[in-house]
């Protein structure tokens, strides 16, 4: 067994998210998650909402709100949604959280105290109309480089470079369109060229990464430059120097302190567990395994700018060092990163409502239909168009008319003519052969899952469900009847029972609303696929911009897993005629849908 850590990309708390966001860092994670406990390993899966910088200011402002105020609103909304997916967080919490801050603090110290923050005057980024500084992210323009028209301020997605705005050509602000005006600032900067060794010599110790995160991260090996961790703002966790963490000008550029929110979560998460130190064992045991789970666009947060400043704090870079307050802390063990999500062939864009909102899907279709699309169709190694059409045909060719109908005929059938699980008579080769093909899938979807390849993990898992449907239409136990018949039916119900109860756990990280149901149609009773639960709790501190008030947080017991293999079905368990597990969709769900898409933008 081991200690597994799960981090999960904090959503950004300026409005609600839509199903591209958890596309590519929610649900692959639960998948992960669950299957690693239910594989027996010790799981800290944790994550927040990123709630700093002017992105928050800009929604507060359009709304007549504080800054507090809207990421208190959408903090609640996200929380909501990301639970009614089923998405077992031990902590989903904030970054406005006293103890959000002290950690950011300490991380803050160690790198300057080792020598790896430097001052420096630069030109930033202001808003004409508001004064205000811009995000790097928020501005646009020409590469320098490629000439991709595109770029951000921070990096160009096309060539992979690490950029400056003053680096762009024609830079435009994405907020309001206008031409930022360039100031000169004084501001702190993460000394990165000092790591790039360092950075080199873990990457080259990294097996099994997706290609596309190595080769993205490689290509920014060669021209590190310090990167500014500081911003003229009044809305952030405050610059923790003499002369500098009182001043209501300059806070802690939101990208800092926003990695750092895995640390800070698995440090409340101890913290309240009556634990304080428990975290360590997530983050200071060199046997410990973390994997951190983002979209490609986040891919140089983790995979160079996270690890730079965990080498930092460690005292790892050229300039040496000590370890921090927190002690020396381990970098990831893998990050995986997700492509985009697009719809109906266009980029998601809340702007121009080419959105689907996760709480507004979910108010009409099942979790676990989108789960599944996620998992079969999502955006695991390349981009990946959703379309109504793909998914009601998913849905109802794949769900519905193949895992959805097999359990329900095999119970129905086993309740009618035996009131509950029937005694396995003598076993033919095909008895023993279907029983061998779903033992054995667990080995290949545990593995294929370990190694994050979740479509090719729930194809194998899903060929054990259509190899159970034809043991089934060829064996036809419907028209064995007749008492000598009787154990000859009752056999091949059996083994169709055992290969349900199998499929029903190996789809359990993919599916758990429906796995769960299936145990109960099963005869099965207690938490068989856990969920999360909403918990309201006072900060720990009373020290950030909560305050003394109350907010919501994920967590749950998931300690109770089910073991990742077969399990015998108990003979006379009753069994009660079942009903549909999944939903059927109408064609015309498409029609409206696109419908509803046209109206909105």
């Amino acid at each position: 067994m081991s200690h597994v850590l799960t981090a999960v990309a904090w959503p950004y708390a300026n409005g609600p998210r839509h199903i591209g966001h958890v596309s590519g860092f929610g649900v692959p994670a639960d998948i992960f998650s669950r299957y690693m406990r239910m594989a027996g390993h010790d799981v800290l899966m944790v994550s927040g909402t990123d709630e700093h910088g002017t992105p928050i200011l800009v929604q507060s402002d359009n709304e007549g709100l504080t800054a507090i105020e809207a990421a208190d609103k959408y903090n609640r909304v996200i929380v909501e949604d990301l639970v009614a997916l089923g998405l077992t967080y031990d902590l989903f919490t904030r970054t406005t959280t006293g103890n959000h801050y002290q950690v950011v603090q300490e991380i803050f110290t160690a790198l300057y105290d080792n020598g790896y923050i430097l001052p420096k005057t630069t030109l930033g980024a202001i808003s004409p109309s508001t004064g205000r500084t811009l995000p790097d992210r928020y501005i646009e323009g020409t590469c320098p480089i490629c000439g991709y028209d595109g770029a951000r301020g921070d990096q160009c997605d096309n060539c992979g470079n690490q950029l400056d705005p003053t680096d762009l050509i024609n830079p435009v602000s994405r907020i309001n369109g206008e031409t930022p005006k360039f100031v000169e600032e004084e501001h702190f900067f993460l000394d990165l060229p000092a790591f790039a060794d360092a950075l080199g010599a873990w990457l080259d110790t990294r097996d099994g990464w997706r290609p596309n995160v190595v080769r993205f991260t490689r290509n920014l090996l060669g021209d590190l430059k310090p990167r500014a961790i500081s911003r003229d703002l009044d809305w952030g966790v405050p610059v923790p120097l003499d002369g500098w963490r009182d001043r209501k000008d300059k806070r802690l550029y939101v990208w800092f302190d926003a990695v750092i929110g895995y640390l800070s979560a698995s440090i409340e998460w101890a913290r309240r567990s009556g634990d304080p130190d428990a975290w360590r064992q997530w983050w200071q045991d060199p046997q410990a395994l973390s994997y951190y789970f983002m979209g490609k666009d986040n891919i140089v947060f983790h995979s160079e700018i996270w690890p730079a400043m965990l080498l930092g704090n460690n005292g790892g870079g050229t300039k040496g060092g000590k370890p921090g307050a927190l002690g020396a802390l381990e970098l990831p063990t893998e990050v995986v990163s997700s492509e985009f999500l697009t719809m109906e062939g266009r980029k998601f864009s809340s702007s121009r409502r080419v959105v689907i909102y996760v709480r507004d899907f979910l108010a009409r279709y099942d979790a676990d239909a989108l789960r599944y699309f996620f998992a079969v169709a999502g955006p695991e190694t390349q981009d990946t168009d959703f379309t109504w059409a793909e998914f009601v045909r998913r849905n109802n060719d794949e769900l519905v008319a193949s895992w959805g109908n097999l359990v329900n005929r095999a119970v129905a059938m086993a309740a009618k003519n035996f009131g509950g699980i029937p005694e396995a008579g003598e076993l033919t080769d095909v008895d023993r052969e279907l029983l061998e093909t779903t033992r054995a899938a667990f080995a290949a979807v545990g593995d294929l899952i370990s190694r994050h390849r979740q479509k090719a993990a729930i194809g194998e898992a899903m060929k054990a469900v259509a190899a159970a449907n034809k043991y089934v239409s060829e064996s036809e136990p419907w028209k064995l009847k007749g008492e000598e018949n009787r154990a000859r039916q009752g056999t091949i119900l059996h083994v169709t029972l055992q290969a349900v109860a199998d499929c029903k756990t190996l789809l359990a990280p993919f599916l758990p609303h429906s796995s769960q149901k299936i145990h109960e149609l099963l005869g099965g009773t207690g938490v068989f696929a856990a969920m999360p639960r909403i918990e309201e709790v006072p900060d720990l501190d009373g020290t950030g911009p909560i305050g003394e008030r109350t907010y919501p947080v994920i967590t749950g017991d998931y300690t109770g897993a089910p073991a990742w293999e077969s399990t015998p079905i108990k003979v006379g368990t009753p069994l009660d005629k079942p009903v549909p597990i999944f939903t059927k969709l109408d064609p015309s769900v498409v029609d409206e849908e696109l419908a509803r898409l046209e109206a909105e933008e």
